[in-house]
């Protein structure tokens, strides 16, 4: 039994680490939020970090879905969960880039990689898992809102 939830454990919690990291180094200066100008539809900051949580938890577990796939080549498998890796990289930079360099045009770019990363992340899962892929839809749901949402920050307080 152990040995069939410990991927999923391990997998959650490198995803959620992540986003405490993040969180971690931009403590001190999230408080910006309140203080731009943003577009419709902004939602409260108290929102966000909900929203990340369940995030991080869904890609935890269809990452251990693919870890855990018999089916699939280890080759297979580890280009999809590098793509994935490489998509928390760039997630945990882009906080940093917005709102401790407050470089938000350059932040804007940064979310249009990484919303690239996830769909490649979507597609190579597909191969893989379909439920994997289902999971991180909501990641690249978020992901093109919060897009929209820094494109309009950007926009609306140069």
């Amino acid at each position: 039994m152990k040995s069939k939830i410990r991927p999923y454990i391990v997998s959650v919690a490198v995803s959620l680490a992540v986003g405490a990291l993040s969180a971690f180094f931009t403590r001190n200066t999230m408080d910006i939020y309140s203080t731009l100008s943003t577009p419709p539809l902004a939602p409260p900051s108290f929102l966000f970090p909900i929203v990340w949580t369940v995030l991080y938890v869904l890609m935890g577990i269809s990452a251990a879905m693919i870890y855990k796939d018999s089916m699939a080549t280890q080759r297979a498998k580890e280009g999809a969960l590098t793509t994935y890796a490489a998509s928390l990289v760039f997630n945990f930079t882009w906080s940093i880039i917005f709102f401790n360099r407050r470089l938000f045009l350059f932040a804007f770019v940064w979310l249009l990689v990484l919303l690239a990363l996830i769909i490649k992340t979507i597609v190579d899962y597909a191969k893989i898992n379909k439920t994997a892929a289902y999971l991180q839809i909501p990641y690249a749901l978020w992901v093109t809102f919060a897009g929209y949402l820094n494109f309009g920050i950007w926009w609306l307080n140069r």
